[in-house]
């Protein structure tokens, strides 16, 4: 386990996910450390814990100690893993954009549609030139 100095984000969900091991109440600076967002984001993406994210999202107004204790004691044990949404490649919804005349709303729907091969075409023939 990290010392109490540098405990990250994931630690707090590692000890509500699988240790259950209060972190918050070994050390007051603890408090401090937690990311309330960052835990109920990552809690939001599973169907057994969203609806817990989601009422600690409502209640943002309370201390850390006790949204932390809340989810402590209210998830299951239970092993939980799913990778962090990444945001679309930025260079082919401009390249989708300035092919079509599209918006950045349309060109975000058409960018899912297209296979590699036809935004690489795209791309080429949006291409300006230049050196990379």
């Amino acid at each position: 386990m990290k010392t109490k100095s540098n405990l990250g984000p994931f630690e707090f969900i590692n000890s509500i996910n699988n240790t259950k091991v209060n972190l918050m109440e070994q050390d007051e600076e603890v408090e401090t450390k937690y990311n309330s967002f960052l835990t109920n984001r990552s809690l939001s993406y599973f169907p057994d814990t969203v609806l817990m994210s989601n009422e600690m999202n409502r209640l943002h107004h309370l201390d850390n100690k006790m949204q932390y204790d809340f989810l402590i004691n209210i998830v299951r044990k239970k092993k939980r893993f799913s990778k962090w949404d990444k945001p679309e490649q930025r260079d082919d919804i401009e390249c989708v954009k300035r092919y079509f005349g599209y918006s950045e709303t349309k060109a975000k729907q058409v960018v899912g549609l297209l296979s590699e091969s036809q935004i690489t075409t795209i791309k080429s023939k949006v291409s300006i030139g230049g050196r990379e």
